[in-house]
């Protein structure tokens, strides 16, 4: 519902402006409800801005010729105090001038005094559409400018901690403090690495989430066994899981296919198994399903291993989320695989759910549609 203010010193306007709003809407066919309107009504500019001091007002219709200060007065206050409003004038006297300075002042249009109910109509469908995407665009604009933050300022944590180390590790080789043997220093060089690989996947992930978001990545669309893509995912993290001694069960006979494009599907089983591994405890088991449940395609990724509570699944696929605790603070990763994940299970019209419990492990649940 959109506020709406009728500044004219005829009665006879004003009643007639709200009548005639009383009960029209306005839609859009990129707005998801349509637009109504509530009316306030004053007779002159000095209560006009009062009201506008007291109330948020989202259109202001506006004679100029009013006892005391005029209506472009009015307009020139809105726009000094910046407010979030949107001035269309209604007046029989609108000269060259005074349109020259309301526009400058900030007004949307005029509506030239007598005027019919459908031409009041129309004005307001298109003051209403421009008021609806100025908003969106300052609000978009916002948004960007927080999300860019919160990204730098992440992505400077993340990094900060393991450039300090390896720089650590660097120091005490270059002053030999651990003797002048090189190997005495093989555990400092492992870790550096680790640090470094790390890293690098940070990097590749944040260039896949920015590809993505950016419709700039490049898809080709193709029939893909999906069982296929999963044996072969299995495959990859074969040597992850034997470091782990965890085992990997794999459940999917029969050729699966969809649509899609491959890297997305080796991407999406890639990051589960990878974190089904990682999040395990030692000893523990993976079972991998793939399975034809008539109109869709079924995967299963399910593991034993530290499980979460539900408040942790519940941030499980925004950017920069990570499990922390301390069974995890040990285990590395960007925060941004499983918002990826489910970003390319968006892409293809699929589905996610996660199911888990502290110490019980996790059950992760996707489900792409049968083209």
């Amino acid at each position: 519902m959109l506020k709406v203010l009728v500044v004219d010193d005829e009665p006879g306007i004003r009643t007639g402006v709200t009548r005639v709003l009383r009960n029209f809407t306005v839609g859009f066919p990129f707005m998801d409800d349509d637009f109504g309107f509530e009316t306030l009504e004053t007779g002159s500019g000095e209560e006009a801005i009062e009201i506008l001091d007291k109330e948020s007002i989202d259109i202001v219709l506006l004679d100029n010729k009013l006892p005391g200060i005029y209506g472009i007065e009015v307009l020139e206050y809105i726009r000094q105090q910046e407010y979030d409003t949107q001035v269309m004038m209604i007046t029989s006297y609108a000269s060259l001038d005074l349109a020259v300075k309301a526009t400058n002042n900030g007004a949307f249009n005029f509506v030239p005094k007598p005027f019919t109910p459908q031409e009041l109509k129309a004005a307001m469908e298109s003051i209403t559409k421009h008021l609806f995407l100025k908003r969106m665009t300052r609000k978009l604009n916002e948004q960007g400018k927080q999300v860019r933050f919160q990204f730098l300022s992440v992505l400077s944590h993340e990094l900060k901690s393991p450039i300090n180390a390896i720089e650590g590790y660097l120091r005490i080789m270059q002053e030999k403090q651990a003797g002048n043997d090189i190997d005495d220093y093989q555990v400092m060089v492992s870790r550096s690495l680790e640090r470094i690989k790390g890293m690098r996947g940070l990097i590749m992930d944040l260039l896949d989430l920015t590809r993505i978001e950016s419709g700039k990545k490049k898809r080709n669309i193709n029939r893909v066994d999906i069982t296929e893509v999963a044996r072969m995912a299995m495959h990859s993290m074969e040597p992850m899981a034997i470091q782990k001694s965890v085992k990997i069960h794999f459940s999917g006979d029969q050729p699966l296919y969809i649509n899609s494009d491959l890297s997305e599907i080796e991407i999406i089983f890639n990051n589960l198994l990878s974190n089904a591994i990682k999040y395990n405890r030692e000893g523990g088991e993976v079972f991998f399903k793939v399975e034809d449940n008539s109109l869709e395609v079924t995967i299963d990724v399910e593991d034993t291993g530290l499980g979460m509570s539900e408040e942790e699944t519940g941030k499980l696929f925004k950017e920069f989320v990570r499990i922390r605790n301390s069974k995890t603070k040990d285990i590395t990763g960007s925060g941004l695989g499983l918002s990826i994940v489910k970003k390319l299970i968006d892409l293809n019209h699929g589905s996610i759910t996660v199911s888990s419990q502290p110490d019980q492990g996790s059950h992760f649940r996707i489900t792409f549609p049968k083209n």
